[in-house]
């Protein structure tokens, strides 16, 4: 029998078909294996080292964006593929602005010539506080907003303005443009909306809706005061209206809307009016709470499409609430914002007070010496009515004997409409009257009333130095307290105590001539010479505490005019007026003949004689 060999190369075979087997039986496994068995971060694990492996490969990178973009931004996609992320700096003289390529929206506006409390550049828009948007449809149904877009900017000069365009492009011939064109030494910006090729790409079904916002950042030593005179103004229907702090309204037909803070203000001004702007206002200072932002504002108003493209000449205005400077830009009446007070209040300040305060600060570079001169002014104007007051003073004083003749002989209230008749008529042959002396004090009012506004919001006055107060808009410190004192505050004003001492004596002064004026009291009347004497007390303490946290340039104003009104009174009374004299008129008046009542002298004294007359009546109904 023969014997078998081993067979070397058949063993080799046999080994490497078997590993094909095996190969092949395993990767028939992997194959039926249920993808949807596989957990949540397999899943993730291999998207991402997909995702990675194309990432690392730049054309395919670059072509997936491009899918996305195309795919997010429709037409506009090229703009962000070809756009690139900067900033544009366009400035003059007083303004300087910075436009951001993304949203082709200004991200900051420095005022040049200012600072803030703490003398830190002043910037009315910075750090993301304000934001510019129109918000827009396609007719291939994508909403899109153009702060998330890439402007492509081009600056050109003409004359010494400086040009700013800002182009969304669609293509070369297809775009959206802001266009800014920044002046020589002005405040105001002009700013274009307009499109070009955009209307097979627009959706004009849809409302295009313009979208302002700020927050207006605190730049003055007062939170309270700066917070009082920060207001939403805007102008609808060719009336100036403000809008009250925590509101919001729908306005139509509106030229303009500023944001306007204390001293300083952020403007759109539109040569198309809006219609169906909403407008909204947000107080951000609750009480003793220190922030940065004061209060927030929006507009949010639909643009119209003119044959299928907007067209809207704007301006911006960045600048201070200064009332000769918005005066200036004629047919606005943005100069409405300065808050010079309403009614008599604002015509004082426009046509009196405000030319007055030009002319002085054309050649006294002092504004604490320009408050004193205006004050001095101010007084002499007053002075005659001061006169007549005390005129009126004296005379009473001549008649109150026979005044209080008339109360012992007709006592008692059944005999009040008789006595007041009597003493009426004694007045009258001296030629005084009751209203002569409350006339001179309602006249002085409307003139308080006014320079409690011109003060506080004349920017002339921001940050003018004199004596000790470091801000003549501001409050002045001689000593910061280390507590809170609940409507005084945490400081001591210097000002604003002197003011009150003057306040004190003035009305320690005046004590004697009120109660001149007054008719003796009669039974059943509250006695007027006790309530005078508490307000000498409580006007004074009044002044201390409002004052202490206002504009030290008002209460310089108050101080300086109490020391004046009692200089006044002192020369009237000691070299002007002759009690003698005034008592021997009052004779010689007494012996003319009745002068002819007027037609209201004869219907009140019938009214009082038929009073009178019903009062008899009911005394005799009574006896029977």
């Amino acid at each position: 029998m023969e014997e078998k060999k081993f067979d070397f190369t058949s063993f080799i075979g046999m080994l490497l078909l078997g590993a094909i087997m095996l190969w092949w039986m395993n990767s028939k496994e992997v194959e039926e294996v249920d993808t949807t068995n596989t957990t949540e971060t397999e899943q993730i694990v291999n998207k991402t080292t997909t995702e990675n492996t194309l990432t690392n490969n730049p054309v395919v990178n670059d072509s997936l964006q491009q899918i996305a973009l195309q795919n997010k931004l429709g037409a506009f996609a090229n703009s962000a593929i070809n756009g690139k992320e900067g900033e544009t700096v366009i400035e003059n003289e007083l303004l300087k602005l910075t436009i951001s390529n993304k949203g082709g929206q200004i991200t900051k506006a420095l005022l040049k010539n200012f600072k803030t409390h703490d003398l830190l550049p002043l910037y009315l828009i910075k750090e993301n506080n304000a934001s510019f948007n129109i918000n827009f449809g396609t007719l291939d149904n994508r909403i899109l907003n153009t702060k998330d877009l890439l402007f492509a900017p081009e600056i050109t000069k003409n004359g010494k303005n400086t040009i700013l365009s800002m182009k969304l492009k669609v293509s070369e011939t297809q775009f959206l443009e802001y266009r800014y064109e920044i002046k020589h030494e002005d405040y105001l910006v002009d700013f274009a909306v307009r499109s070009q090729g955009l209307g097979n790409i627009i959706n004009s079904s849809q409302k295009i809706n313009l979208d302002w916002n700020l927050k207006a950042f605190r730049n003055e030593k007062s939170m309270r005061t700066e917070n009082m005179y920060t207001y939403f103004y805007y102008k609808s229907d060719d009336e100036v209206e403000y809008l009250s702090p925590n509101d919001n309204e729908i306005a139509n037909d509106v030229n303009w809307v500023a944001f306007k803070q204390h001293f300083f203000s952020s403007i759109l001004m539109s040569d198309t009016p809006f219609n169906e702007a909403k407008i909204n206002s947000v107080d951000f200072l609750g009480e003793d709470k220190d922030t940065v932002f004061t209060k927030s504002y929006g507009i949010q108003t639909p643009l119209a499409l003119n044959s299928g493209e907007l067209n809207y000449n704007m301006k911006w205005f960045y600048g201070p609430t200064d009332y000769n400077l918005l005066k200036s830009y004629e047919e606005t009446d943005l100069d409405e914002i300065a808050d010079l007070g309403w009614g008599i209040f604002g015509t004082l300040n426009r046509y009196v007070f405000y030319p007055v305060f030009n002319m002085l600060k054309g050649f006294i570079g002092s504004y604490g010496l320009i408050i004193i001169l205006m004050t001095i002014v101010v007084r002499l104007i007053m002075s005659p009515v001061l006169y007549k007051s005390y005129l009126s003073s004296a005379k009473m004083k001549v008649i109150r004997p026979e005044m209080e003749e008339i109360n012992k002989k007709l006592p008692g209230k059944e005999n009040a409409m008789k006595r007041q008749q009597e003493i009426m008529a004694v007045q009258r042959k001296a030629g005084v009257s009751m209203m002569s002396g409350c006339i001179p004090a309602l006249m002085q009012m409307p003139v308080f009333f006014a320079l409690f506004k011109f003060f506080p919001t004349n920017i002339e006055f921001r940050q003018k130095s004199f004596l000790w107060a470091n801000d003549l808009s501001s409050y002045d410190t001689i000593f910061k307290l280390p507590f809170t004192i609940p409507f005084y505050g945490d400081h001591i004003s210097l000002f604003p105590i002197l003011a009150s001492i003057a306040i004190f004596f003035y009305m320690k002064m005046n004590q004697s001539q009120q109660a001149n004026m007054q008719a003796p009291t009669q039974e059943g009347m509250p006695d007027m010479g006790k309530m005078m004497k508490y307000m000498i007390y409580f006007s004074p303490i009044m002044m201390l505490f409002f004052f202490n946290n206002y504009a030290s340039g008002l209460s310089l104003y108050y101080f300086i005019s109490n020391l004046l009104t009692i200089a006044i009174m002192l020369v009237i009374k000691n070299f002007v007026i002759d009690e003698e004299k005034i008592h021997a008129q009052i004779e010689e008046n007494k012996k003319k003949p009745a002068k002819k009542q007027s037609k209201f002298r004869e219907r009140l004294n019938a009214a009082m004689k038929q009073a009178q007359e019903q009062q008899e009546l009911q005394k005799k109904g009574k006896k029977k």
